[in-house]
């Protein structure tokens, strides 16, 4: 099952590795925050922890300074979006909804401008 995980692991295969280049919002030492690739949201930024977990879920007793980093992380990603935009979405996908094996949060603004198979809406863009 690892393999299987690491397989559908965008974030360490392609962004942490450098392959897919990101637009940094935020990067601590163990924390990077960047506007998805694909946003779903006008404004959409994904919180990663550098380290592969695979979910919020399987976070062990050794990780929780990690976590701890990438919900700080979040929170000021959140901050900056609440003071541009006046508010924002915090959420995090487990199981079956996780269609990257990464634990990773997103934190978004504004209209939805992709359906849940990936479709643009209409000519919404990420600002």
């Amino acid at each position: 099952m690892v393999n299987e995980e690491r397989w559908e692991d965008f974030y360490c295969d392609e962004v942490l590795s450098g392959k897919t280049q990101v637009e940094k919002v935020l990067e601590t030492e163990q924390t990077l925050a960047f506007y998805h690739t694909r946003p779903y949201y006008e404004v959409h930024i994904i919180v990663i922890p550098k380290k592969h977990i695979l979910s919020f879920l399987t976070v062990s007793s050794e990780e929780t300074e990690i976590l701890s980093d990438v919900l700080q992380v979040v929170k000021q990603v959140a901050s900056m979006l609440e003071k541009d935009y006046g508010a924002c979405t915090i959420s995090t996908n487990i199981g079956n909804y996780q269609s990257n094996k990464h634990m990773h949060w997103h934190v978004h603004f504004g209209a939805r401008v992709r359906d849940e198979k990936g479709r643009l809406l209409n000519d919404h863009g990420k600002k």
